[in-house]
């Protein structure tokens, strides 16, 4: 009898020296939960880049749309839709502003004169408006 109660405790002895722990498995599960904060984060500062990055070559094209018009028009454009008139289009469309998530631009008007022949005044400058701030270099959105 004696024999026998060996060989079932060996036998219970290696099945369980198969399988994992409730400790080993919580440890490694924490060890996920980690990995998986971490590479949230990242993407978040990732796709925050990507924004700024689209905000800044819209900045830029917008901007030179703009000179485009009003040395060609010989006068300043009255709005950004004005850039997309199917007649002269300096832009296919209005971007959507990548901050924002709206057609909601902020627009400088004044009187600079980029021609002799210019007529009259009109958009000078673009902006976001956004009132956030930058997480990279701290400045906010509608500055840039």
């Amino acid at each position: 009898m004696t024999g026998h109660l060996i060989e079932i405790r060996r036998a219970a002895r290696s099945r369980r020296g198969n399988g994992f722990t409730l400790i080993e498995l919580m440890i490694v599960i924490t060890i996920i939960f980690i990995l998986i904060g971490i590479a949230a984060a990242r993407y978040d500062i990732s796709v925050q880049r990507a924004k700024e990055a689209t905000l800044k070559t819209d900045l830029a094209v917008m901007r030179q749309a703009i000179d485009n018009y009003t040395l060609d028009k010989e006068a300043a454009p009255q709005s950004l839709d004005d850039l997309a008139n199917p007649q002269a289009p300096y832009l296919r469309e209005v971007p959507t502003d990548p901050m924002t998530h709206q057609k909601d631009w902020h627009t400088d008007y004044g009187d600079l004169v980029m021609s002799p022949d210019q007529t009259n005044n009109g958009i000078v400058d673009v902006h976001s408006s956004s009132t956030a701030v930058s997480r990279t270099d701290g400045t906010a959105y509608n500055t840039w």
